[in-house]
């Protein structure tokens, strides 16, 4: 992923963007057992339902990376330390 966030950080995204109304559309699929227990240890989901909302979230997110960084026009925020 080109961008790491915090889970909670990506939900409060997802409600402002208006995501997260009513759920009345059901999604299921087959998945390795490995990559499922792998995506909750790093995602700190337990649930399989909070963990494929999770993975709609970032996918819905993500695709508009490069137009928010374009949007910033050059600029950090207050605070921000720089390596070097």
């Amino acid at each position: 992923m080109a961008e790491t966030r915090r889970p909670t950080d990506i939900l409060r995204a997802a409600e402002a963007r208006g995501l997260l109304g009513s759920k009345y559309r059901q999604m299921g699929g087959r998945f390795s057992e490995t990559l499922v227990e792998e995506a909750k240890r790093v995602s700190g989901m337990t649930e399989n339902t909070d963990l494929l909302t999770y993975a709609l979230i970032r996918v819905a997110l993500e695709d508009d990376f490069g137009a928010h960084l374009l949007a910033r026009k050059a600029r950090v925020p207050n605070g921000t330390r720089i390596a070097g």
